[in-house]
This record gives C-alpha cells, sequence and structure tokens, in this order.
C-alpha cells in the first residue's frame, strides 16, 4: 500500500472517529507530500522521496520541539509529541543503536576510512542505507566516534 492511499485511510478514520489532532497532522503531511510532487513536477513520489519528506517532517517538529522546551512551553510541547508519535507511524521501523552502530562500522570498512578527514565519504555511503531509518544526528555522533578510535 503506498503512502498516499494510506494517509487517505487513515484520514477517512479519523474523521470517522472525530480525532482532530490526528486528522490535522495527516492533512499537513498530505500537503507536505501534494507540494513536493508539485514542485518536483511528478504525478507521484518515489518511496524514496516520500521518505525524505516524512523525515523531513520528524526532523521540523524535533526542532520545535528543543525550541518549546526550552522556551517552557509544555502546551506545544506536548501538541509537537503526539503529531510526532503521528508522524512516526508512517516512517519505516528505526533502527536501534546497536543495529545502527553495526551498519556505521560495516559501511566505515566498505569505504576504507581511517580518519575523521574522510567523514563526509562516510556519511555519503551511509545515508541512502539508513534514509527514515535513523536520525541524522544520531548516525553523525557515531560515525564520529567511530572514527575517533
Amino acid at each position: 500500500m503506498s503512502l498516499l492511499t494510506r494517509l487517505n485511510e487513515d484520514m477517512k478514520q479519523a474523521m470517522k472517529a472525530k480525532d482532530k489532532d490526528t486528522l490535522s497532522v495527516i492533512r499537513m503531511v498530505k500537503a507536505a507530500l501534494q507540494n513536493e510532487a508539485i514542485h518536483l513536477k511528478k504525478d507521484q513520489l518515489s518511496e524514496d522521496e516520500e521518505l525524505t519528506i516524512l523525515s523531513r517532517e520528524v526532523k521540523q517538529r524535533k526542532d520545535s520541539l528543543q525550541e518549546f522546551t526550552s522556551a517552557g512551553r509544555e502546551d506545544l510541547v506536548q501538541k509537537l509529541e503526539s503529531e510526532l508519535t503521528i508522524v512516526n507511524q508512517y516512517l519505516p521501523k528505526q533502527l536501534s543503536e546497536d543495529e545502527l552502530s553495526q551498519v556505521v562500522d560495516d559501511t566505515i570498512r566498505e569505504v576504507g576510512a581511517t580518519s575523521k578527514a574522510e567523514m563526509g565519504k562516510v556519511m555519503a555511503a551511509l545515508m541512502p542505507k539508513v534514509k527514515g531509518k535513523a536520525d541524522g544526528s544520531l548516525v553523525n555522533k557515531l560515525v564520529q566516534q567511530q572514527l575517533n578510535l
């Protein structure tokens, strides 16, 4: 089932259940997908493009969450946390830190990186493998740790 089809089905269920919060988030995600399709002049986005947009939506919410937390806006923090939960349902299963660490190790060996100066090469090879399955900042941190050893 494509992401758009799944979003439409979930949107119908949210309407029937009168779940305004879920409905609002699904509409925002659908709008982001449709805007990207228009921007790229495509009728349908690839799965990879959909993942990129979902990841962007999650990242925006996490960044806002940090800002609101530091500003002491608990009302907005709770709203964003519930939005994040809803958006995360559409992402693939996230890799655990151990699984991610293993992928990082394998990629470093593949690339043959030995120093922090080669981090860009490692990240370029690694990010397509973990796209949508891991947070970029966690990936970055793990790569730095591995290259420092």
